[in-house]
């Protein structure tokens, strides 16, 4: 068996933004065909019609992450502004509803869209994907196992999505909400082998349940496509920063725990109904939760988790060479979240608008 060689790939669904109304603004036909001319298949549509998803190609460290995802956003904000436009990077619009908003023409989502319907029509979400090569399958099913207990605490940081529709909703990542409509989302159960999950996936297939496995749209899964592991529960973050400490954090934790896999040792696994426990209350208070210590079965204040966390791969960020990337996660500590910043631009006059003018701000940050 050989040694993964946990490289990376990231993607991020931005919003665009027009810059009077504030409101989401469906995609200029030219405009997108020119972003194709430029970028070629790192930009894609998707399944809304205002949404831009930015892919980098595979990075081989952290440092390569960086400037890839510096110089994608750095294109589609060039891009945009061209046609009088912006780009905004949170897990929700603040303001536009999704009523309002068309869904992009293709057969994947006509078909998306017949079998879920409202539940379709109303899923206007931007997250963020970090993929972690894991080049053996059966490594892979078994890496996802164990990583799932770390999930709730890299959500924490994460959440960027205070606002829906107009409301404050109390959440702090409402898009988490939003997306647990969707059937096989959220945490994933345990699979004992590599074939336990085939069979799973063999069964809905032939059940029509989906047509292949990109429709199980679980936190972490086995990319259907790629040897990677695909970590899909962040809100996209505001700022580059932000990206790339989670994507370093999802480096970190999987190249540890294949480090104890290799040594035949593991980690406690626990039910994915506990697990969902911690991820609930990530969502509604964020870093200031407090979430499950499972070991010692009582509450805890996020910090200390963090701490264990970043104890626990202290000895592979200097070989990979995240150390300050990964560290970066006391700093979001220290100045807050997306949503807690976002939140704070709301209370200085209680208006959405400044929200949506922070966010494109926060978007454009360290890039231009």
């Amino acid at each position: 068996m050989s040694i993964p060689t946990f490289t990376l790939g990231i993607e991020e669904e931005f919003q665009v933004i027009d810059p009077t109304s504030r409101e989401l603004k469906s995609h200029i036909q030219e405009m997108f065909a020119e972003g194709e001319k430029r970028l070629k298949d790192e930009i894609k549509r998707e399944m809304h019609d205002p949404v831009i998803e930015v892919g980098t190609p595979i990075c081989r460290n952290i440092a390569e992450a960086r400037r890839e995802i510096t110089r994608l956003r750095k294109e589609i904000i060039t891009l945009v502004h061209e046609s009088d436009l912006r780009i905004a990077s949170a897990g929700t619009h603040p303001i536009s509803h999704w009523k309002d908003v068309p869904i992009t023409a293709n057969a994947r989502y006509d078909q998306i869209v017949y079998e879920l319907q409202m539940l379709a029509r109303g899923n206007l979400i931007f997250g963020l994907h970090v993929h972690v090569a894991v080049e053996d399958p059966e490594t892979r099913v078994q890496l996802m196992n164990a990583a799932r207990y770390f999930l709730p605490h890299i959500f924490a940081l994460s959440v960027n999505s205070p606002f829906w529709c107009g409301q404050n909703t109390g959440w702090k990542s409402y898009r988490a909400k939003v997306f647990d409509r969707f059937p096989r989302t959220g945490i994933p159960d345990y699979f004992r082998a590599l074939s336990d999950y085939e069979e799973y996936v063999d069964i809905l297939v032939r059940t029509n349940c989906i047509d292949n496995p990109k429709k199980i749209w679980w936190d972490v899964r086995p990319h259907p496509f790629f040897p990677t592991l695909e970590y899909r529960i962040c809100d996209v973050p505001m700022r580059v920063d932000e990206t790339i400490c989670f994507a370093a954090l999802f480096q970190a934790i999987t190249a540890k725990l294949y480090k104890l896999y290799r040594q035949n040792m593991g980690w406690r696994l626990y039910r994915r109904s506990l697990l969902n426990e911690n991820k609930q209350r990530a969502a509604r208070f964020g870093v200031e939760a407090k979430l499950i210590d499972f070991g010692k079965r009582e509450e805890v204040p996020f910090g200390m988790l963090l701490d264990e966390l970043l104890e626990f791969v202290d000895d592979v960020v200097d070989e990979l060479g995240s150390r300050n990337e990964v560290y970066y996660a006391r700093e979001i500590m220290r100045n807050g979240t997306g949503a807690d910043r976002q939140l704070r631009a709301f209370s200085e006059r209680n208006d959405l608008r400044d929200v949506v003018d922070y966010i494109v701000k926060e978007t454009e940050h360290g890039v231009l």
